[in-house]
């Protein structure tokens, strides 16, 4: 084992970086591992028996492991720590080396960094992983970008250790640059907007109608079976039948509501504004998260505020049968807006991203992974220049045959007084989409007004001004 050359090696033996490397070994691959902590590079040595997996915490036995040119993927938290793994392999590092960035890195940092190690003949691709522990060890959706020289030399590996669904890998090259990462960065958005639709659907049940922990997983269970089928669904289930072993009682009823971020749903969101592209859903998402933190004042205000009294007074089946419907409204409008991030992200950033490959990568290993996917990719495999999913026939339909049932749960929520800033927005961005006429005539009106900023007008050609006070 001393003398022999490791195909590709790791930095970052974390529970993902273990899981990745054994997924690795098992697709018949000689990989090496490295990690300045003992503790993690003695879990991995314990986990690996028998596969062709070594370990180690010296960064220069673990360099000399490797087949030259080295290829390396760095599984470490986003920001400074993955310049610190830069800066640490960098002495060691020779021409046409390859790097390889699996976390979920800012896409902006993406590109500084491959300039600045281009000077050096050495390559970063930026890697969107997606999946989680179970997906590294098992097939993860893998979304990469970079040189296409770069790519070829780790893509045989990548399309081995990735999920498949139908027999293909959940793997594609996207583009140059920091397109993986954009990728991954969207779809973490997505993840943050369907996350919060359905803890909405909760808040309705679980406040609005009664349902106890029991009743709530078997509604998220009937809802998976169907064509409605959704990995975050699938889980949903399984949390509401989960016991804590300390109290008895179901876990979901003793975690703490106050819900952490890392930040990825912040950067889509800062993303689209500044592409202008609306993503209410994700903006909504973001806030609720950051509102939750709020917890002290949040029970102060329940003392103090009061709501409706309303009490639900239907049939709860009824009620239960519109709420799946309205979900699966807000779930394709969820997914129309972060690919009109990515749609416009192409054009500004020159990925020239496939939306229909995107799609395909989607639909296994990764959190967002849903039946839906299937008609996203033959939407845009049938029409590449797709404006949003809206104009695709068979998923516009879809949306327009639910939103009856968006409107009520809308309705609902607000006679209710429960919160369901999701739903809200998905409503109107459907609204407005569908709108030839929008209000802000009136908002270019004032902006005339107090500022001089000018107005175009619906009858000719120009931009014009009006000293309104004189009227």
């Amino acid at each position: 084992m001393s003398g022999q050359r490791y195909e590709i090696g790791l930095v970052g033996l974390g529970v993902m970086g273990r899981n990745l490397l054994l997924n690795m070994a098992d697709h018949g691959y000689a990989v090496a591992g490295f990690d300045k902590d003992p503790a993690k590079v003695k879990s991995l040595a314990a986990e690996s028996a028998g596969r062709n997996i070594r370990g180690t915490k010296n960064i220069e036995e673990y360099l000399n492991l490797l087949k030259s040119p080295r290829a390396i993927i760095m599984l470490v938290p986003a920001g400074p720590p993955v310049d610190d793994v830069i800066r640490d392999l960098l002495p060691y590092l020779k021409a046409n080396d390859i790097l390889i960035d699996c976390g979920n890195s800012h896409f902006t940092d993406t590109n500084l960094r491959q300039k600045t190690l281009a000077r050096a003949g050495i390559r970063l691709l930026g890697v969107g992983v997606s999946g989680g522990e179970h997906g590294a060890r098992h097939g993860p959706s893998i979304m990469p970008s970079g040189q296409p020289e770069a790519y070829e030399r780790v893509r045989p590996l990548f399309e081995a250790v990735a999920a498949r669904v139908q027999e293909e890998p959940c793997v594609a090259y996207l583009g140059p640059g920091s397109a993986g990462h954009f990728v991954k960065m969207v779809h973490n958005g997505i993840e943050y907007g369907l996350m919060e639709l359905i803890a909405e659907t909760y808040d309705l049940m679980k406040r609005g109608i009664g349902l106890t922990d029991d009743e709530l997983a078997g509604v998220y269970e009937s809802w998976n079976e169907g064509s409605f089928h959704s990995y975050l669904l699938e889980i949903t289930a399984h949390i509401f039948r989960h016991v804590d072993e300390k109290t008895g009682k179901r876990l979901i009823d003793v975690i703490l509501d106050e819900a952490r971020q890392k930040g990825t749903g912040k950067w889509t969101s800062q993303t689209a504004m500044d592409l202008q592209v609306p993503v209410p859903i994700v903006d909504a998402a973001v806030s609720t998260r950051d509102l939750s933190g709020y917890k002290a004042e949040r029970e102060a205000a329940s003392r103090a505020l009061t709501g409706p009294s309303v009490a639900f007074q239907g049939k709860r089946e009824i009620f239960i049968g519109g709420l799946e419907r309205a979900l699966q409204a807000a779930f394709i409008i969820t997914y129309a807006q972060g690919m009109a991030i990515l749609r416009k992200a192409s054009d500004a950033y020159g990925y020239n991203l496939n939306l229909a490959e995107v799609a395909r990568i989607w639909r296994g290993g990764c959190i967002i992974r849903a039946a839906v996917l299937e008609d996203i990719r033959a939407g845009y495999q049938n029409r590449p220049d797709l404006p949003n999913l809206f104009m695709d026939p068979r998923l516009g339909q879809q949306v327009a045959a639910c939103q009856h049932d968006l409107r009520g749960m809308v309705c609902s929520a607000a006679n209710l007084g429960i919160p369901a800033s999701g739903m809200m927005a998905a409503l109107a961005y459907f609204d407005s989409y569908r709108s030839a006429w929008m209000p802000t005539s009136l908002i270019q009106a004032q902006r005339d007004y107090f500022g001089a900023h000018t107005y175009e007008r619906v009858d000719g050609k120009g931009v014009f001004h009006t000293k309104w006070e004189e009227d």
